[in-house]
């Protein structure tokens, strides 16, 4: 992904320089020529077309921040409640990422959201435990976090 970056640039330099004309459209028109050339000559990379790349990188802060302000607005809905009636639990979160660096981002990424908190990893690195503050079905939990955060994860780095 660097290189084709980094190729994309020199294209949209050279571009200037070929043009003599060292504007911002002129750089970005190299840009757009930069990308035009990496995506017809994509089957010769090896690696994902980078534009790719970056829209599922832009894809799951996204799908992090709005994760991330629904859980705000649930847990502060539940500290005003008059009567306290939240069930408090540990579940296991069978994942299907295998690389550290997989593991460790989506560990983060719940440990991040409110209300729930990365507890420990598996030996073998086939579940991640995690409490949750109210956690009234098990099952829906696993289910929303496989299909945000561990989805996304994988679309990134696959």
């Amino acid at each position: 992904m660097a290189i084709q970056i980094i190729f994309n640039l020199l294209i949209a330099v050279m571009w200037m320089f070929l043009s003599e004309s060292y504007t911002v459209l002129s750089f970005f028109i190299g840009l757009f020529i930069g990308m035009g050339l990496l995506f017809f000559l994509r089957r010769f990379v090896p690696d994902i077309f980078y534009v790719i790349r970056l829209y599922r990188i832009i894809k799951l802060n996204l799908i992090f921040l709005r994760e991330l302000i629904l859980s705000s607005v649930s847990i502060v809905a539940l500290a005003y409640k008059p009567k306290l009636d939240i069930e408090p639990g540990i579940f296991a979160l069978p994942i299907e990422v295998k690389s550290s660096w997989e593991i460790a981002l989506l560990g983060n990424l719940i440990s991040l959201t409110p209300g729930t908190l990365s507890v420990a990893v598996a030996d073998d690195n086939s579940k991640i435990y995690i409490h949750a503050m109210d956690l009234p079905d098990v099952e829906a939990s696993i289910t929303e976090i496989k299909e945000t955060f561990e989805k996304a994860i994988m679309e990134v780095t696959r």
